[in-house]
């Protein structure tokens, strides 16, 4: 099987694979256009979890591209909707370290964030039944002090990626894997990761699709993520050289992407071409 034959939906990647931090990756206009103009259905599917649905959706519409809502999905938007699935919401407090991409699913899903100040006792029934961790450009001490407090004391302890790297326009920098090392490092204890390569969020995107595992293809830039995520999924992918994976990289693992194209514009030769 080709990797597009049958294909009714992609789930693509955003840092790395259509932009570097607030530069556009040559191509993505076409890109995009070229989506349109073929009726193909997308999912914007992110790791990030700083940013929000509408921030995304603001961001592609200064590169005038416009999307909705429903084809956008981050990590913590993933994340929230995992939780609230698994823990009744008005019944479980969280304490949350991350920005307002994680911050708002989370109160959208019904749950109650609890402070640095909020220690869980289980003796007084107080404080966080969860602590969830995604990318946090204000961490503190005391932000990660208060999380391992309550993971010691017996909270859940979930992350929305494992991401220890981010792709910037200044170059690759810090992600939310290294904070949840360090909180992994201080507790004693693993985090539940919802992020990719967990194939929990392409789960999610296909059935916001509307596609089976057969008829998706993901297009992501990180070999263990994007790519092993693809293949947790059963579904075909594509590693494109523009963000953070290179082909030397391929010799270090055991799996592969269905197929390696340099960028965004030799995807769109391809979906022009079929």
């Amino acid at each position: 099987m080709t990797p597009f034959s049958d294909i009714k939906g992609l789930i693509i990647d955003m840092d790395g694979v259509l932009w570097h931090g607030s530069h556009p990756l040559p191509g993505l206009n076409d890109f995009f256009n070229t989506l349109r103009q073929q009726a193909m259905p997308f999912v914007l599917a992110t790791n990030n979890a700083s940013l929000t649905a509408a921030q995304y959706i603001a961001k592609l519409a200064s590169f005038n591209i416009p999307v909705t809502e429903q084809e956008i999905l981050t990590s913590g938007i993933a994340t929230a909707c995992y939780l609230a699935e698994h823990h009744p919401p008005e019944l479980t407090p969280v304490y949350a370290i991350g920005e307002s991409g994680l911050l708002e699913p989370l109160v959208e899903q019904g749950f109650i964030l609890t402070g640095v100040d909020d220690i869980r006792s289980e003796v007084n029934n107080t404080g966080p039944d969860i602590v969830v961790s995604g990318l946090d450009r204000t961490l503190t001490w005391q932000k990660l002090s208060t999380a391992t407090l309550n993971i010691r004391a017996g909270a859940y302890f979930y992350g929305t990626n494992g991401d220890t790297s981010l792709p910037t326009e200044k170059g690759i920098t810090i992600g939310n894997g290294s904070i949840l090392q360090a909180l992994e490092s201080a507790s004693g204890q693993k985090p539940t990761i919802i992020g990719k390569p967990k194939p929990i969020m392409y789960q999610q995107a296909m059935k916001i699709l509307g596609t089976s595992p057969e008829q998706t293809l993901a297009i992501g830039d990180r070999l263990d993520t994007d790519i092993l995520g693809a293949v947790n999924a059963g579904i075909r992918s594509i590693l494109v050289l523009s963000g953070i994976s290179s082909e030397k990289d391929l010799q270090s693992v055991s799996y592969s992407p269905t197929l390696i194209m340099q960028d965004i514009r030799e995807i769109t030769l391809a979906i022009k071409n079929l």
